[in-house]
């Protein structure tokens, strides 16, 4: 696994490193973006054969570009090679990086070099470890190849390029893809029945336990509802002639590791070089994100700027740390285009995010939508992965869910795009909020999404994708949990006050949406612990359905994505309901809490000073005691 890309991220640890995919850079700064000159084309060498072999349309043109995508890595590949005389030649070689139309081998001599060139038939076997492609694409593959160049290399090796006879794309969905779909198929359908039959049960017995049977049958309807409406959720395809102009909004603080992937992935956008415009806001960063910000948007300057990358890409250092909303809100007043599109100074866009992403708003009456986040780090570790399931289900099920009313309730930081005038309109609201007396500092895209979702719709593309990096260690990961659900437990109070004006099913979800967790550790107690101690029974249903539960969400996962890390999904859900379930009650008492946890800002900062005054006053007290008895001996 050498030829991962491994990063130490402050953010979540000094020892645990993140992996992440590492594609080969491309030599062309700024590759994806339109070239209006002509001078070179946008289209993907290694994945133009997609284009000859279908409808050259835009998702076409998508697709043939994820086909090129090259990633490093270095797999043991065993070549058999038939040639003329009917004898077959066997060796073994290691790669240097692979597409999903091809592979690029490292061949030791020209004897071997010969015997490729000249085999009338050549097979590979080799086996796509997780983590070195994208999901999904981790199984052994043995398949035929034929070669298309070689170059000498200055060890006296050679650099061989092999083309697959059919992509792995297509690989993977003759040899594994209808066996993951019948399986996930059916493990959901059986899934799905049972859990229908055991609330089946608990209408039967409903009067000998009224309020737990009630919660048990509101929790399956609102579950089966999400997965039912998220399947039914289809993205909207690409309209060529609607390209709205778009600002690009990162607000930055202590992202020195990241900040620079970020920008360039943000500016290297299919879209047209007139309609849209990058603007970083640091927020007073005390590392060396601003010296990064700076160089990077330098080098692109320099590099691109044919592509008007001057009049494009700027950035801001605020004066002070103001929060992120304050440097979002500069942003905002800024930008001088129609829609403005948040992206975390730690999120990666993908380079058709932003032309998929402003499609929902062909609808005047789109106030906001969403992209999907997936993963980047995925592979680091068991939370990466759990998390990895987690986002997954969470957009392409539940927010695609609630993108069939047309009522997203959050507005995912890491890609988010809204109507300018909009959030002007409500600038002065979202930046003052104040919840129970006190400032609100984090939640800042639910808290947009609510006053947004009051008057308009909101939305989710799935087809419009960005990667984020998550925790890779449980304490961030426990400290992440609490913000979102004090912020979560904020905004959804706020948010009932006017949800029950939407779309009626809609509405009924959203307030079972917020029943279902707040009540879940009072489920939990009466389940495991009372029932046990004092019944003498065993709540053999409640686990069952706890089962059923995780089989839901692992085997949506394989289905949608046919991705190894299915199996955490069950693990997740375990974690869950031992440790996360437990925050529920404690953001009950907390939600006025203002700190973020996982970064010191201005709020984070006082807190520490004020618990290190408190230890240094008690130490005091301790010192002052102790002499005290000291004088009385």
């Amino acid at each position: 696994m050498k030829f991962l890309h491994k990063a130490k991220s402050e953010r979540n640890s000094k020892d645990i490193e993140d992996i992440l995919l590492r594609p080969t850079k491309d030599r062309r700064l700024l590759a994806n973006v339109p070239d209006k000159e002509g001078i070179r084309t946008n289209v993907n060498r290694r994945g133009k054969h997609v284009l000859e072999n279908g409808d050259n349309d835009v998702s076409q043109y998508m697709k043939s570009n994820n086909y090129g995508i090259r990633y490093q890595a270095s797999y043991q590949t065993e070549i058999i090679c038939w040639l003329d005389n009917g004898e077959k030649a066997k060796f073994s070689s290691r790669s240097s990086d692979i597409s999903t139309t091809g592979i690029l081998l490292n061949i030791e001599n020209q004897s071997l070099l010969d015997v490729l060139t000249s085999a009338q038939k050549i097979r590979l076997k080799f086996e796509i470890t997780p983590g070195s492609m994208p999901e999904g694409y981790e199984m052994k593959v043995k398949l035929e190849g034929k070669m298309v160049r070689f170059q000498k290399a200055s060890d006296n090796t050679f650099l061989c390029g092999l083309e697959f006879v059919e992509t792995l794309a297509q690989y993977a969905n003759r040899k594994k893809g209808r066996y993951v779909l019948m399986m996930s198929s059916l493990v959901l359908f059986f899934t799905s029945l049972l859990i229908v039959l055991m609330r089946t049960e608990s209408i039967i017995y409903f009067e000998f336990y009224k309020y737990l049977y009630l919660y048990s049958i509101v929790t399956a309807t609102f579950l089966l509802s999400r997965y039912l409406f998220g399947a039914l959720y289809r993205p909207m395809t690409i309209n060529p002639d609607f390209t709205p102009g778009v600002t690009i909004i990162i607000p930055c603080f202590n992202e020195e590791e990241w900040i620079a992937r970020t920008i360039n992935s943000c500016i290297n956008q299919d879209y047209p070089v007139d309609k849209l415009e990058v603007i970083v806001i640091d927020d007073c960063s005390t590392d060396n994100s601003v010296e990064v910000i700076k160089n990077t948007i330098e080098t692109i300057h320099l590099g691109a700027e044919r592509l008007k990358t001057i009049e494009r890409l700027r950035y801001v250092v605020q004066e002070k740390n103001a929060g992120k909303r304050e440097a979002l809100a500069r942003g905002t007043k800024m930008a001088k285009h129609e829609l403005i599109v948040f992206v975390d100074s730690d999120s990666f866009l993908d380079p058709f995010a932003i032309k998929n992403l402003v499609q929902p708003f062909q609808d005047p009456k789109m106030g906001g939508v969403s992209g999907r986040t997936d993963v980047a780090n995925t592979y680091t570790n068991t939370l990466t992965k759990m998390q990895s399931v987690r986002y997954y289900i969470a957009f392409r099920i539940n927010k695609a869910a609630e993108a069939f009313f047309d009522a997203v309730t959050c507005l995912s930081g890491p890609l988010s795009c809204y109507r300018k005038e909009i959030v002007l309109d409500n600038m002065d609201q979202w930046l003052n909020q104040r919840f129970l007396g006190q400032k609100a500092t984090f939640g800042d895209d639910r808290s947009l999404t609510n006053l947004v979702l009051k008057k308009h719709r909101t939305g989710y593309q799935d087809s419009a994708v960005c990667s984020t990096i998550v925790p890779n260690t449980y304490s961030n990961f426990m400290k992440q949990q609490m913000r979102w659900k004090r912020s979560w437990l904020r905004e959804s109070i706020i948010g009932g006050r006017f949800m029950w004006k939407k779309e009626p099913l809609m509405s009924l979800f959203f307030y079972m949406g917020f029943i279902v967790p707040a009540a879940a550790p009072i489920i939990f107690i009466y389940n495991l612990i009372y029932i046990p101690l004092f019944h003498r029974t065993f709540p053999s249903t409640y686990l069952i359905g706890l089962l059923l539960m995780s089989l839901l969400m692992s085997f949506t996962q394989l289905l949608y994505r046919k991705s190894s890390t299915w199996l955490f999904g069950i693990l997740f859900c375990l974690y869950y309901e031992v440790f996360l379930l437990w925050q529920m009650p404690i953001a009950w008492v907390t939600f006025w809490k203002t700190t973020w946890g996982t970064r010191m800002t201005p709020e984070d900062i006082k807190e520490r000073n004020r618990r290190e005054e408190k230890k240094r006053r008690k130490f005091k007290k301790s010192i002052e005691v102790k002499d005290e008895k000291n004088r009385n001996i």
